[in-house]
């Protein structure tokens, strides 16, 4: 199969897997949201920050590693395998004990036995970390989609089903422990790979001594992002805390599974190629432009019609989280455009700049932070936008310098998509004003905002949109013989 080929088919079978594991999700959340309050979600979300940063330690940068490696063998499987496990049971115990000084801190006694059940999810998740990375590595993404839906229609089903017999927040705990064990379950079941007790110490030297920087940065950038979540929780409230996780979830629906579906099939895909530069530049430029079309289209357009979405979707209790969507859009629209830079200095084996970056661009986040405990939440997320200008800024510069493809050059290319997105944004937004019920004025922006797009799409012709229309029909056509 050639490699357009394998990028094409892994690109739709994970982008499925997103579509079909997020929808779900988000199907799930918007029933929950109806039948759990903000205070609830709040709590839940303190936890989630601890999961977060504990899963980034207990990987440490083994599963970039192995993906980036062509001479990978049973030895280096099983030698992360043990490594992982392990560390996942020592950070278990210590959020265990560490579960009351959480409850302390955020003055909130119920987070105790909430985190101490919830710690399992990090070793669950470690039993699944090689089989996932195996699939990735074959870019075998359709039994990955198979897994992933399953996972999320009956720990969907569980979790509402304890909301209605009101289990409170706990029905939360129940749905992400419930789906981390059943995805970890059909990893096992339908992947052949199998570990043996072998632990070689060269294999986890070399492993390591690339993957200990990325899992620095992932630490650094992980703990970062939920450095918001802690500033809410600690100085604002549990319902704050909630309608920002409500916000940021439906934000992600579109930033950061898109960053995840292109990442998942351009790294191993671009790693295979890293020694024909001009091939992986044309490759990565292609990547890039289609991806930014995606994300500009998507995040503008869910900002138009955040405040009908909001009202319809999950009900007047959850408004406040209106203005936090809307920023966060504008924050993450270059959410893929980041990742995208970032992948390229692993493909180039810069893990050293990888994590000098990740210190400087935190550092310059500290702003932000500062303004949410002083200020404000709001000034806090627009502060960020601001600083993710300037981390794009960064990551483009030595990525760039490191293939010869410029900050303007990047920023030429996806000028386009930005323009036309905007565009239709504005217009989708300036329905709103129309005296209409909610209820009509969501499907309403989004029929109109979705035509708008594609007839400006239609007469600019762009190559991004031509090659991503060529490519949805090649693949609608096969994803439907593989079906049968």
């Amino acid at each position: 199969m050639s490699l357009k080929s394998k990028t094409v088919k892994g690109t739709a079978w994970s982008f499925l897997d997103n579509i079909a594991n997020q929808g779900v999700s988000f199907g799930v959340g918007i029933v929950l949201a109806n039948l759990l309050t903000p205070e609830e979600y709040g709590l839940i979300g303190v936890i989630l920050i601890f999961i977060a940063v504990f899963n980034a330690i207990v990987d440490s940068g083994f599963s970039n590693a192995l993906i980036r490696r062509n001479d990978i063998g049973d030895s280096e499987y099983n030698t992360v395998f043990i490594a992982n496990l392990g560390m996942s049971i020592l950070l278990f115990l210590v959020m265990f004990i560490g579960a009351p000084q959480i409850g302390r801190f955020f003055k909130q006694p119920e987070l105790v036995s909430l985190t101490r059940v919830m710690g399992i999810v990090i070793i669950i998740n470690a039993f699944a970390i090689i089989q996932r990375t195996i699939l990735i590595k074959q870019i075998n993404f359709k039994l990955q989609t198979k897994i992933s839906l399953v996972s999320s229609l009956f720990s969907g089903a569980i979790g509402i089903g304890m909301a209605i017999f009101g289990f409170g927040v706990w029905s939360l705990v129940g749905q992400q422990i419930s789906r981390q064990s059943i995805n970890t379950f059909l990893l096992w079941m339908w992947n052949s790979w199998r570990p043996r007790i072998y632990f070689s110490t060269r294999s986890f030297r070399e492993l390591f001594g690339f993957g200990w920087k990325l899992m620095l940065s992932t630490i650094i950038d992980t703990t970062w992002k939920e450095v918001y979540q802690i500033v809410i929780g600690k100085f604002y409230s549990p319902a704050m805390l909630g309608l920002y996780t409500r916000a940021k979830q439906f934000d992600t629906i579109f930033s950061s599974n898109l960053t995840s579906v292109v990442q998942r099939v351009s790294y191993p895909v671009l790693s295979s190629i890293r020694e024909d530069k001009a091939r992986l530049k044309s490759a990565y430029k292609k990547v890039i432009k289609i991806t930014m079309l995606v994300s500009f289209c998507c995040m503008l357009g869910m900002a138009a019609i955040a405040d009908s979405m909001i009202h319809v979707l999950i009900g007047e209790k959850w408004m406040a989280a209106v203005p936090m969507l809307q920023i966060l859009c504008f924050q993450l629209m270059l959410y893929p455009l980041h990742a995208l830079n970032l992948n390229m200095l692993q493909i180039e084996g810069r893990s050293d700049l990888f994590l000098k970056l990740e210190i400087i661009k935190k550092t310059i986040s500290v702003g932000p932070i500062l303004i949410g405990i002083f200020v404000g939440i709001y000034w806090m997320l627009a502060a960020s936008v601001v600083t993710g200008f300037i981390s794009y800024y960064l990551n483009a510069f030595y990525s760039g310098r490191l293939l010869g493809y410029s900050i303007s050059e990047q920023v030429w290319d996806i000028l386009p998509s930005f323009l036309i997105a905007i565009i239709a944004a504005l217009i989708t937004y300036g329905v709103s004003f129309i005296p209409v019920s909610c209820y009509i004025m969501l499907p309403l922006q989004l029929i109109i905002g979705f035509f708008v797009l594609i007839s400006i799409l239609e007469v600019a012709k762009l190559a991004e949109y031509m090659e991503l229309k060529s490519i949805f029909k090649n693949t609608y056509s096969k994803l439907c013989l593989s079906f049968r």
